[in-house]
């Protein structure tokens, strides 16, 4: 189903209203982790990181689009859902994501604990796996849209693995 600007009575298409739901919370979850984000702190910079960290301007470069791969895949997949049980479950999951999300910045930049942003990662990849799976019953096009996602965040959670090690 492609988004329209308006549907048959003038207002908003469900398409696009549905769309635009999706990105707006994937927007406001990068907004509230991007807030607690001081990768220019003496504290982080003082870490001792693994020789395979990415550099600095990578994260930028590859958050966004990985944002705008979850904000389809939401919106497609909310979309191919008719059974409203189905689609309050998939809403859920997708909130507790998100919400896990934003709240690693949080646990490992604010609080400055990588062992609690190593917590909040394994708990991400957990969410990552239940939201893939509850997209795909739904919709294989949208669940392919995550594994970019999903695997960046694997990545992140063997980087904070790294970073537990190297400075505890």
């Amino acid at each position: 189903m492609r988004p329209t600007q308006t549907d048959r009575a003038g207002g908003p298409s469900p398409a696009l209203l549905r769309y635009g739901a999706a990105a707006a919370a994937v927007t406001a979850a990068a907004a509230v982790g991007a807030n607690a984000v001081d990768a220019d702190s003496a504290w982080y910079r003082a870490l001792r990181k693994p020789p395979w960290q990415p550099p600095p301007w990578s994260f930028g470069a590859v958050w966004t689009p990985l944002y705008a791969s979850v904000a389809y895949a939401a919106g497609h997949a909310l979309g191919r859902t008719e059974d409203a049980r189905r689609r309050r479950q998939l809403t859920a999951s997708l909130a507790v994501d998100l919400a896990l999300n934003a709240g690693w910045n949080w646990l490992f930049f604010a609080r400055r604990s990588p062992r609690a942003g190593l917590v909040g990662t394994v708990l991400l990849d957990v969410a990552n796996a239940e939201l893939l799976r509850r997209t795909a019953q739904v919709d294989r096009t949208a669940a392919r849209a995550l594994l970019p996602y999903a695997a960046w965040c694997g990545f992140a959670t063997a980087l904070n693995a790294s970073l537990v090690r190297r400075n505890s």
